[in-house]
């Protein structure tokens, strides 16, 4: 469930503009994965049936993904310019990702019950489509993987990616971690793309590790991956 991909920011060395594609694209994902990495830290407590109400508030996860965040940049999300674009879709991400923690409330604090499925895959699916619910037609986010990876079908690759992952991440020669962006068109409108590879890290393979078929705690079959192989990519639109 890529519960703890390790990963440089990808915006920390190179200087965009404050409104540049990129620079907005890139500090999405950073913010997207640092708030996972929230939900993936906090399993342990999320999933504790002693356990009745958690403390994990929205406002808590926000609050470790903002430092997490600041940490991994040297930037905090909430210095963006409210009225440039990035500050308006940061701030609709870090909205999205305080409610989705809010109205899972009732699943986190249940007593009696381990595993809650609460996992930073879903975390990050509902923040996505909250955050997309806020912006509209401005930008999309989705977390997506190779076609035989993919255990939600909401998050199949499109063409445009499908082709990324293909012939460009799980080539050899591909610079591993580095992401792929262009300009193009969708759904009739001139776009920017960017789709961010993630890799598995060692917290996931007890769901997506050895040996292959083995049912996890998700009840899907194991893939048979291994620590360092091509697993996820975050896939950004925003629209020109």
């Amino acid at each position: 469930m890529l519960s703890a991909v390790s990963f440089a920011p990808l915006g920390a060395d190179v200087a965009f503009a404050q409104d540049d594609n990129a620079a907005v694209a890139t500090r999405l994902a950073d913010l997207l994965r640092s708030a996972r990495t929230v939900i993936s830290t906090n399993q342990g407590l999320i999933n504790d049936p002693s356990k009745g109400d958690k403390g994990l508030t929205g406002e808590r996860v926000l609050t470790e993904a903002i430092a997490l965040y600041t940490e991994r940049t040297g930037e905090d999300p909430r210095d963006s310019d409210p009225a440039s674009r990035e500050g308006r879709l940061l701030r609709a991400q870090m909205e999205a990702i305080q409610e989705v923690v809010e109205e899972n409330q009732s699943t986190i604090n249940v007593e009696g019950v381990g595993f809650k499925g609460f996992i930073p895959a879903i975390f990050a699916r509902l923040v996505n489509e909250k955050f997309g619910e806020r912006v509209g037609d401005e930008a999309r986010i989705k977390v997506t993987a190779p076609e035989e990876l993919v255990r939600n079908r909401k998050a199949r690759p499109d063409e445009w990616e499908t082709s990324v992952i293909e012939d460009k991440f799980k080539a050899a020669q591909w610079p591993k971690g580095d992401p792929f962006s262009e300009s193009v068109q969708v759904d009739g409108h001139p776009a920017f793309r960017i789709i961010v590879p993630e890799y598995y890290a060692a917290s996931c393979l007890s769901c997506h590790g050895e040996p292959a078929g083995d049912v996890d705690i998700t009840g899907y079959p194991k893939e048979g991956g291994k620590e360092g192989d091509l697993g996820a990519a975050i896939s950004i639109t925003l629209f020109e």
